[in-house]
């Protein structure tokens, strides 16, 4: 199957490309067990075939495609929800508590991303950048490139099933390099790309940006600098993605003698949706004529339960019915065998001529203990409301809702490294807030208690994912905490806090 054609047309309205894009994929498909079970050829006879395809393939979450699909692809059967057999089957866990789910990762998906890829780093002359870095080193940081050999198909991380065969203009300028990538270890990959640093001159870097940090931090206090730029003086660029960079943005830049460039991208084990595209935006442009078709779930009460969790009768929209300003579950069907899939992701479109959009945080990564609604965006901009009002940088955080006498609260631990009044950060929080969200504004005033605050070394957050067995470049700290991995968290930080 073959998208790269239809990029000529792209002139044509979203909704046009989508349902193109939407057509091939079911043509595709018609023959596996699952086109068969859910007549894709009867759909593909409808006039409207996008209205066909919502009323007879129900909405998926994980455990609904893995069981019975994805789990007898994964055990070599073939033809199962995408024609073939499935060599690489992506680890995908999003948060330090959630258990590995493996996501299907087909030839014809790699080779999207990859064409993806190109098309994002195609914008960069947008920025005004110096062309010859384009020819210097490029630092990946991802997780362990070593697979897992499960003798019908190889599972690990994203990053490592990409690294097998990264694209050809990458090839000579990848680093850390495939053998150092492949050290499972991180502590021993980051001593490995400290004793290497400088050999390389690195113009781009890409990865989530607590572990890029880290990695920044292990290579100056190696080489005893003030900042990266005395090793790397030609880096200009970092692509970032897998979590917001606002909160880790200022404390990065102080590893930094000159300012760079940061490019945000939408990238998952399920496929590479989105892309900063301009320098006049932090927002990102979906990317509609590349093997993915979407739907948008309004998260609203109507469609959601208070766990999360999609009902039975949600409907979803198109992309020629989405709104701006509004927050949407993305539902995605993929060339890699994903049919009606809630990734679990929430975005909101800030420009919806350009299709460009934000992540605003994930369907079960919220708190609504009271009415409250507050979403993992709220609390971003939040933390960064505080930084400015009171020059403090909040590297990590969590929080949970809690009992507070006959009624409820938020407690909140954030991983900071200066000294600052605990009290005075609480209420400067609960004051922002209260401006960005006013439903918890309201709930502040009847149900929701005064707000709790911790503070703990941002070494801490490390040592409980180095705890959890997920230090390793990829996984994401959980943003919000259910009760038992709160009460678990709690008793890791007390523990901690006794030998500090």
């Amino acid at each position: 199957m073959d998208f790269i054609h239809y990029w000529n047309s792209s002139k044509l309205p979203a909704s046009l490309q989508q349902q193109f894009v939407l057509q091939q994929l079911l043509k595709k498909a018609a023959v596996t067990q699952f086109g068969k079970k859910h007549d894709f050829s009867t759909i593909l006879a409808q006039a409207g075939h996008e209205s066909a395809f919502r009323q007879i393939v129900p909405l998926h979450n994980y455990e609904q495609m893995y069981t019975p699909w994805w789990e007898n692809a994964f055990s070599g059967q073939t033809d199962i929800s995408w024609p073939g057999h499935i060599r690489y089957f992506a680890l995908s866990s999003g948060t330090s508590n959630a258990s590995s789910k493996y996501i299907p990762v087909t030839e014809e998906m790699s080779k999207m991303m990859r064409t993806t890829a190109l098309r994002m780093f195609s914008c960069l002359p947008k920025y005004d950048l110096d062309y010859t870095l384009y020819f210097k080193d490029w630092l990946m940081i991802g997780g362990s490139a070593t697979l897992q050999n499960h003798g019908h198909c190889f599972a690990g991380d994203l990053s490592g099933i990409n690294a097998r065969k990264p694209p050809f203009w990458l090839k000579r300028l990848y680093k850390p390099g495939t053998k150092i990538a492949q050290e499972r270890d991180w502590d021993q990959r980051m001593k490995l790309i400290a004793q290497r640093a400088h050999e390389w001159d690195i113009s781009i870097m890409t990865g989530i940006p607590s572990w890029v940090q880290l990695t920044l931090e292990y290579v100056i206090d190696y080489h005893g600098l003030k900042h990266i730029h005395e090793i790397w003086p030609n880096l200009s660029v970092y692509v970032s993605g897998g979590i917001a960079l606002g909160p880790y943005q200022s404390s990065m830049e102080k590893l930094l003698g000159k300012e760079i460039i940061y490019q945000d991208t939408y990238l998952a084990s399920e496929g590479f949706f989105a892309y900063q595209s301009r320098p006049e935006t932090n927002a990102m442009q979906l990317v509609i004529d590349n093997g993915i078709y979407y739907e948008f779930v309004p998260f609203i009460e109507a469609n959601f339960n208070e766990s999360g969790e999609i009902k039975a009768n949600a409907q979803s929209l198109t992309i020629g019915e989405i709104e701006e300003g509004v927050d949407y579950a993305l539902v995605i069907s993929t060339c890699s065998g994903a049919w009606r899939y809630l990734i679990g992701d929430t975005i909101r479109f800030t420009d919806k001529k350009r299709l460009e959009l934000i992540i605003t945080g994930r369907t079960k990564h919220f708190l609504s203990i009271c009415g409250e609604h507050l979403s993992v965006d709220n609390m971003n901009q939040a933390l960064q409301g505080v930084k400015e009002e009171m020059d403090v940088t909040v590297r990590e955080f969590t929080v949970a809702g809690v009992a507070s006498k006959s009624h409820f609260a938020h407690k909140w631990y954030l991983g900071i490294d200066t000294h600052v009044d605990k009290n005075d950060l609480a209420k400067a929080l609960d004051k922002e807030l209260q401006m960005i969200n006013d439903d918890y504004k309201a709930e502040r005033s009847a149900m929701l208690q005064e707000l709790q605050l911790e503070i703990v070394p941002t070494r801490v957050f490390y040592d409980w994912q180095r705890h959890k067995g997920r230090m390793n470049g990829q996984s994401k700290f959980p943003r919000v905490m259910k009760k038992e991995q709160f009460k678990e968290w709690e008793q890791f930080v007390s523990q901690q806090m006794q030998t500090l």
